[in-house]
């Protein structure tokens, strides 16, 4: 019976639908490796089992020590076939098999012969195998071959012959470094592809001799590097001496810039954007040295490659956070990228013109906002929200008609994410924006009507008790609360009560009514619902008892809950019905570390996303008194945001550390908690060395060292950066621990006089 035609664009998963792998299990493709062992050998048959293997091995499967181990050995007799395909086919299962170092000995000689045959194909590819499965042993008795491959006339086997030594370079860094003299003469190699990994080679290996990187740029900068490629290394590592160079240089004196600006004029467009990238990321740099490079991303915007068409407003984008006069000339090309088909490119156009616009243009920008809104994916969405909110504030007197549009997108459809962002952006240009404050509370009422989410309604009633009683006319935005009481479910229901109870003791003149609903509430349902009516209505004096003074009713409601969670609870089990109430005072505030059995015994725990927080949580009241307790910290202002902490080391390490990011408005704080398990060993001066070069906005200001960690007495040390006020602020750390270590006698007696 034919199979019924279906359109390519159907809404099918095609990959599913059509695999030639679909269904394939490992017990029946370990059943058809019994083919290699056939006397007389069918190389397509057997290159097919081969794929199936590594279709498997890709997907995650594993193989059994002794599957493996079979499939091994069955595979070596393969080597006897001259069929090119499947020899390929040879070296890439065995790759993937890593055999052990036994086993290793059985392909050993053939892989030998292989890197010595006439035949190129053979040469690189058991370079590639040879290197990859080999041990240090192993690898000096062949490293005379390899040497000379490196410099080897056919293109293929030097580049094997140099990815190989890039992958060497992280197990026998000794035996790579020997070969420089080889790596600079294949530097200056025609082929592009080896000029290409020979410069990656070279700078890997001198990478640790800041004056040697130095030289090699120099020496480099002068034109003898060809290959695209090769050009695209050369600028990272120029843009990695001037930064480093930085500080010993004079304004206006920036080494290399000439050398960057040249590359703008490269006859390949991924070297001129990677030299125009290049200058825009440059620390301090002026609007002269961005001009250039603007100029030419402005010619990429127009480019009929979408790819260039991406980079390029991306990385204006970027530049228009810092310098954003410097990309006002693009502006006009941006406008026409809105309607570009590319959604990613057009959310960039948005943004950077949001960023980049002036006053006189945001009413133009929303109208065409309104319409590209429609069509694109909630995470553009929520890039595009963010952009309007730093707009607001930047013209805080275009607040109507940027408050009107985020109510506008906010009624209509869309994830929860999304919508938590327009409600986050509203809440900000409310509390830094007086006048936009009124709208924006009716504005978030009005949603609150229809909202679909709990946390976001609990939220935005939690915000309305804060800010609701402040405003010119409190009673307004009380017909809204109290419809959440009717038309909820109970979480909603009793965030609202709480919300009630805010206005009746902010506003005296709302106090009867509020007390009126609060009676009603008593009735409810909900055991919470209730139980928050009757309190409120206690505490307000509602039900005819003497009320608390007026300070006392306002620090419970509006005041913070600076008491650990953790140790709330305990008190409350370890108290003991008395004629004594219980006194929220004597709960101790300060958090507790975990002991160190416990925190060994949580280690075999499952960890990552889905594991369970190391230590008991901290509130950010606690958090910011220990760090303003700093005198380095004091002047860092108000804290954000404190992370959960997250592990550094395994389980069973000797040293366990975990690290908690503080965040300020203008820094970061990273706090890193230790603690020393070797009962044998005192710890001193201890410092955590954080790598921030893939984190350039961020600047290093303070160190803070541990003085001493004797084992089993938990310690913190402290590393604070400097970001860019107001912007948002990507960046990857990398950590070292380093510490002086002193040996204890654990067994001698200690006699005091």
């Amino acid at each position: 019976m034919a199979q019924p035609l279906v359109k390519k664009d159907d809404d099918r998963d095609d990959e599913a639908e059509y695999s030639p792998f679909l269904g394939i299990e490992k017990g029946a493709v370990l059943q058809e490796a019994r083919v290699f062992n056939d006397p007389q050998l069918d190389a397509r048959r057997c290159s097919q089992v081969i794929t199936k293997l590594l279709y498997l091995l890709n997907q995650g499967d594993t193989f059994t020590k002794i599957e493996a181990t079979e499939v091994f050995f069955a595979v070596t007799k393969l080597f006897q076939s001259r069929d090119l395909g499947l020899r390929r086919m040879v070296y890439l299962i065995i790759k993937e098999l890593s055999p052990s170092s036994d086993e290793v000995i059985i392909v050993t000689s053939s892989l030998m012969k292989d890197m010595n045959s006439k035949t190129d194909m053979y040469r690189a590819n058991a370079i590639r195998v040879l290197c990859r499965i080999t041990d240090g042993t192993l690898l000096t008795q062949i490293e005379r071959y390899l040497k000379q491959a490196i410099v080897d006339k056919n293109p293929v086997v030097a580049s094997a012959a140099l990815v190989s030594g890039i992958h060497l370079l992280q197990t026998n860094p000794e035996i790579v470094k020997r070969w420089s003299n080889e790596v600079q003469e294949a530097v200056q190699s025609r082929a592009p592809l080896v000029q290409f990994h020979a410069l990656a080679l070279l700078h890997q290996i001198r990478q640790n001799d800041r004056l040697a990187v130095s030289k090699l740029v120099t020496s480099l900068t002068r034109g003898t590097v060809r290959s695209p490629l090769a050009q695209c290394l050369l600028i990272r590592y120029t843009s990695q001496v001037i930064r480093e160079s930085g500080n010993n240089t004079q304004p206006g004196d920036r080494p290399f810039y000439d050398y960057l600006e040249s590359c703008l004029r490269h006859k390949s467009e991924m070297v001129i954007f990677e030299a125009a990238r290049a200058i825009t990321e440059l620390n301090g740099v002026t609007s002269r040295e961005l001009t250039p490079a603007i100029t030419v991303l402005q010619l990429f915007l127009s480019s009929s490659k979408p790819v260039l068409r991406f980079a390029a407003v991306r990385t204006l984008n970027k530049v228009a956070m810092t310098h954003p006069m410097a990309v006002t000339n693009c502006n006009i090309d941006m406008e026409s990228l809105i309607s570009d088909q590319n959604r990613s490119i057009a959310t960039l156009a948005i943004t950077t013109l949001l960023k980049t616009g002036n006053e006189s243009s945001v009413d133009r920008l929303m109208k065409q906002i309104t319409n590209f809104m429609s069509d694109i994916a909630d995470e553009f969405k929520i890039v595009v929200v963010e952009a309007i909110r730093s707009l607001c504030l930047k013209f805080p007197l275009k607040y109507r008609s940027l408050m009107n549009f985020l109510s506008n997108i906010l009624r209509e459809e869309g994830g929860f994410d999304y919508k938590k962002a327009i409600v986050d952006s509203i809440v900000i240009l409310i509390r830094d924006i007086p006048d936009a404050k009124e709208s924006g509370l009716l504005h978030l009422c009005e949603f609150i009507e229809d909202c679909e989410f709990t946390y976001l309604s609990t939220q935005i009633l939690h915000f309305l008790g804060v800010e609701g009683p402040k405003t010119s006319d409190p009673s307004k935005y009380i017909r809204y609360i109290y419809n959440r009481v009717h038309l909820e479910n109970a979480t909603v229901r009793a965030s609202a009560v709480s919300t009630l109870a805010k206005f009746g003791a902010a506003v005296d003149e709302l106090k009867p009514r509020i007390f009126v609903l609060l009676r009603r509430c008593v009735f409810d349902s909900d055991d919470e619902v209730r139980d928050r009516a009757t309190l409120y209505l206690n505490t307000l004096g509602g039900d005819g008892s003497v009320v608390e003074t007026d300070k006392d009713v306002k620090d419970f409601l509006f005041g913070s809950f600076d008491i650990p969670l953790v140790n709330f609870e305990t008190s409350l089990k370890n108290y003991e019905p008395s004629e004594e109430p219980f006194d929220i005072n004597s709960v101790p505030k300060e958090v507790k570390s975990a002991p160190l059995a416990e925190k060994k015994a949580a280690g075999k725990k499952p960890t990552g996303l889905g594991a369970p927080p190391s230590g008991p949580p901290s509130t950010a009241d606690a958090y910011e008194r220990m760090l303003l307790s700093i005198p380095e910290f004091a002047n860092f202002g108000k804290l954000f945001k404190s992370s959960a902490p997250v592990e550094l080391t395994e389980a069973e390490t000797e040293y366990a550390v975990n690290v908690v990011k503080h965040i300020f408005d203008r820094h970061i704080v990273f706090q890193y908690n230790c603690t020393n398990t070797i009962p044998e060993q005192l710890l001193e001066d201890v410092i955590v060395i954080v790598d921030a070069s893939e984190a350039e906005e961020f600047s290093e200001v303070f160190s803070k060292p541990l003085r001493s960690l004797p084992y089993d007495s938990p310690g913190q040390t402290f590393v604070a950066f400097e970001k860019p006020e107001g912007l948002p602020t990507v960046g990857k750390f990398s950590n070292i621990l380093k510490f002086f270590v002193k040996e204890n006698d654990v067994t001698m007696p200690v006699t005091l006089a």
